[in-house]
């Protein structure tokens, strides 16, 4: 009994001197550490530092760290043969990995499309101040689109004597009727048939192009000019276009004048001076007319514009000629014409034959004395004046017209101050002879209105 009292003093004493050793061990161990820590502790100082320096702040290293450490506690326990020390420790560890989680899908919402799972400690940080230099860069706004778009290719006009020169047959052999014999047929056609003839082959279809079968297109009061509609006019190469009343836009009709240069008759009746403006971009060699009545929106400088010689003319000519230079009639009934746009007229159409200045409020007496002076070349050459509807002429214009002697037909009806007698006046004188010889007397079938017999 005395033994076993003795053997259990002596295990109690035996634990308690352990105790106090593990106590003396972990206090030391505490101290080590804490000496060390005095060592380390301008090391996160200077961490921060080189983070700061490359675009990371020092939060989200220690947030990567700690979900790290919360992925990879458990492995690193099993390695280092640690075991836990109890249900505290436990309930810590889950505390400590339910922060770390939670802290990582807080940051992936934020993020949005940032960083995958698989990407490294350290580049959280360059990623976001990569997207916010991207948001900052300027936005840069998208050309805008053009209003209409034409045809890129080129279309050339057929050759003048199309191939083959006869129809071929089935059989092999040619037809009997030659091209020349074809086309006549083709000429009492009209244009809707034409192209009804187009269809049935590939030859007819090159001849029903010829250009002797369609002289004259009339496009005319069209709701809109299409491309193709383009490609057959530049294909057809007319001698008269009546674009009239259309709403042809400035670019198309540059498109079509660069390449129709046989264009002898052009008719552009109430269309718009921004389209029209076109003209003042090129020259027309082959025009012999030009139709500019009612045009909207036309002042003296838009008229300027398209008179004027062009800016590349040649120096040194002997002859400043503008861009009508051939044209033998011009229409601008309706336009607010003024005697200085007229000075323009007579100095660059010297050819002007017809001249149609109807309904324009501007023109006055002092117009027919420019247009009829010593120095006007329009004094030999004009045959035609139409001045109906111009209420600021007055009787004392009809004398000049005599200046003259080309002039075979003069159209003053609606002019308020024109009077029917100064025109019967007008006839008489003009039957007298006078030198140079006047000719045949004008005569007045219609009120206002003088003719001349040839």
């Amino acid at each position: 009994m005395c033994q076993m009292l003795e053997r259990v003093k002596n295990s109690s004493s035996s634990s308690s001197s352990s105790d106090s050793d593990s106590d003396t061990d972990s206090r030391g161990s505490e101290g080590s550490s804490g000496g060390g820590g005095s060592s380390q502790a301008a090391s996160p100082a200077s961490r921060a530092q080189r983070l700061a320096a490359l675009g990371f702040s020092a939060s989200e290293e220690e947030d990567e760290e700690e979900e790290e450490e919360g992925r990879n506690g458990g492995s690193e326990a099993a390695r280092n043969g640690k075991q836990p020390k109890g249900p505290r420790a436990n309930c810590q560890e889950k505390e400590n990995h339910h922060r770390a989680s939670s802290r990582g899908s807080e940051r992936a919402k934020q993020q949005a499309g940032g960083r995958k799972g698989g990407r490294p400690a350290g580049q959280t940080g360059l990623h976001m101040v990569a997207r916010t230099q991207f948001l900052q860069w300027p936005l840069v706004p998208s050309p805008p689109k053009p209003l209409l778009q034409l045809e890129r290719h080129v279309v050339r006009p057929p050759p003048d004597s199309p191939e083959p020169d006869s129809l071929p047959l089935d059989s092999g052999s040619d037809h009997v009727m030659q091209r020349d014999v074809w086309l006549a047929v083709f000429q009492h056609l009209s244009y809707r048939e034409l192209c009804v003839c187009m269809r049935v082959c590939r030859t007819w279809s090159r001849w029903c192009c010829d250009k002797r079968l369609w002289t004259h297109i009339d496009l005319s009061r069209r709701k809109s000019i299409t491309p193709s509609m383009l490609s057959g006019i530049i294909r057809r190469q007319p001698a008269s276009l009546d674009l009239s009343w259309t709403n042809i836009s400035k670019k198309q009709l540059m498109w079509l004048i660069n390449r129709l240069q046989g264009l002898r008759e052009l008719v552009l009746t109430g269309c718009s001076w921004c389209s029209v403006s076109a003209l003042s971009t090129a020259s027309f060699p082959s025009l012999r007319l030009l139709d500019l009545r009612w045009i909207e929106d036309v002042k003296d400088s838009h008229l300027r514009e398209l008179l004027l010689p062009p800016t590349d003319s040649k120096p040194g000519q002997t002859e400043s000629r503008g861009r009508l230079q051939n044209v033998s009639e011009l229409r601008l009934s309706g336009l607010d014409i003024t005697d200085s746009s007229l000075r323009l007229v007579v100095r660059h159409t010297p050819q002007l034959a017809k001249l149609d200045l109807s309904h324009c409020n501007h023109v006055g007496d002092q117009a027919v004395n420019l247009l009829t002076a010593a120095n006007s070349p329009l004094r030999d050459s004009l045959a035609e004046i139409n001045l109906s509807g111009c209420n600021r002429l007055t009787d004392q214009c009809l004398p000049l017209f005599r200046r003259c002697p080309r002039l075979s037909r003069i159209d003053l009806r609606s002019c308020r101050h024109v009077t029917p007698e100064g025109c019967a006046r007008f006839c008489e004188d003009s039957g007298t002879p006078a030198p140079p010889p006047a000719g045949p007397p004008f005569r007045c079938p219609e009120e206002k209105l003088l003719i001349k017999d040839s």
